[in-house]
């Protein structure tokens, strides 16, 4: 089967641009496909790469934390996409957020001036099986391309649906209601906390449970029941859940306290910093397909919200991801042709920073694949490896699901720890690191 010495890359998401990045950053000439400015998809609005289109927060950034860790390790083997975010992150306590315009300018300057990287924009339904490429275009891929991958490679399409948080601008913050603190007084006091009373939270969760949600777009109406990944459930369906369920959810108030007044709540709406000026805050865990009138009726009960300036409300947007251990390696190669990698959430991981490893890894191998090098297996004992083996095998009931990551998928120790489970997932960050360390000679080849 004839291999180029160049490879394509479709799509300019946090996947498409780490794989580009990091084939190029090895020699390889890439051609990087983006249909943005020309053609947008629902739920995009700005035409650089890498656009953040749900939350701006890129998770704990803690060790503990499965994520951290997964952090770690692309910071340690070079990724553009931890470079940008650590470039332009805003005040987020123990978590890493980004102002989302500064994160996706540092990316689209970085590859757009990269020698070995071109950007031909135009949107593409079609690609050459003997030519190495990397397919990366995201949850929400075009539908003629969706039918390609469908018929043409074989893959079966399945959706789900993905919901994004609304913004209000911080000077409409009624701050004599609403207090500045963090969680169990843990990091900086970065988040805006609105406190409820038992009869304000009581209003707030009828309201919310009985407003009226915005019809489906023409792309999503051959699906009228919403299905949602946990991990990123409207808001108006966890309260529908059950009347207590937003209290250990979002609405969580354990550990929160006024700082002045120690005074304690029944229930706590929490802001986060969008941009690094702090001129504009998300509600924390408020995904929602509210009308956008709803929104604003529902959410200005409030305590501290009621006059608030709703700078982008909430949308809601069709999600596309493949059944990828019928189809893909754990190198995120086609089983069918390995010229053919995929890469981001496409594949079934879910979150920016498990798209962009993925898209190192795809990116990596793909740059291998045309050196006659043979593919990398970053192992279950890394983070990185763990998502990919996922992809490989991870329909454990029979029913592949999006993962985040976790420590769950993360290959075990082969010995015993003391101290419990926070002991025991340092210790499995550290052997990630190590493994980590052991690889980049080959990575970096």
């Amino acid at each position: 089967m004839k291999v180029n010495d160049c490879i394509n890359v479709i799509g300019a998401g946090l996947a498409g641009c780490e794989a580009a990045y990091q084939a190029a950053e090895r020699g390889v000439k890439v051609k990087l496909y983006e249909m943005k400015p020309i053609k947008f998809s629902p739920a995009h609005h700005n035409a650089n790469f890498a656009e953040l289109v749900c939350s701006n927060s890129l998770r704990s950034d803690e060790l503990s934390n499965a994520i951290g860790v997964l952090k770690a390790e692309l910071r340690e083997l070079n990724s553009i996409i931890m470079e940008a975010a650590d470039d332009t992150k805003v005040p987020a306590g123990s978590a890493l957020a980004v102002d989302r315009e500064l994160f996706s300018k540092f990316i689209t300057d970085k590859i757009k001036n990269h020698p070995n990287i071109t950007v031909i924009s135009e949107e593409v339904t079609k690609i050459e099986p003997d030519e190495v490429t990397v397919i990366a275009t995201g949850p929400l891929t075009s539908n003629d391309m969706s039918e390609y991958i469908a018929n043409n490679l074989g893959l079966t399409g399945l959706h789900f649906f993905d919901a994004a948080a609304p913004i209000v601008e911080f000077d409409s913050i009624d701050m004599d209601k609403a207090f500045f603190a963090s969680r169990y007084n843990k990091g900086d006091a970065d988040y805006i906390n609105c406190p409820m009373s038992e009869e304000q939270y009581k209003s707030f969760y009828n309201a919310l449970i009985s407003a009226k949600e915005a019809e489906l777009h023409d792309f999503d109406r051959e699906s009228q029941k919403l299905t949602v990944f946990e991990g990123c459930m409207p808001v108006e369906v966890m309260a529908k859940r059950g009347y207590d369920t937003l209290l250990y959810g979002p609405l969580k108030p354990v550990g929160i306290e006024h700082p002045i007044t120690k005074e304690t709540f029944h229930a706590v709406v929490q802001l986060r910093k969008e941009n690094e000026q702090g001129t504009m805050f998300n509600i924390v865990g408020f995904q929602t397909h509210l009308t956008f009138s709803e929104q604003k009726r529902v959410f200005s009960l409030i305590p501290g919200l009621e006059n608030a300036n709703f700078l982008r409300y909430g949308v809601m947007h069709r999600n596309t991801y493949i059944d990828s251990p019928k189809y893909l390696t754990q190198y995120y190669s086609l089983k069918s042709n390995p010229n053919i990698y995929f890469a981001g959430q496409m594949t079934g991981v879910e979150g920016y920073i498990e798209s962009a490893s993925s898209g190192y890894v795809a990116g990596i191998n793909a740059s291998r694949r045309v050196r006659n090098l043979e593919n990398i297996d970053f192992t279950d004992r890394t983070v990185i490896g763990s998502l990919a083996h996922f992809v490989n095998n991870g329909a454990y009931s029979g029913n592949f699901q999006p993962m985040n990551a976790n420590f769950g998928i993360v290959a075990p120790l082969e010995y015993k720890v003391k101290g419990g489970k926070k002991a025991r997932n340092e210790e499995i960050a550290k052997r990630a690191i190590s493994t980590i360390e052991q690889l980049k000679g080959e990575i970096f080849r």
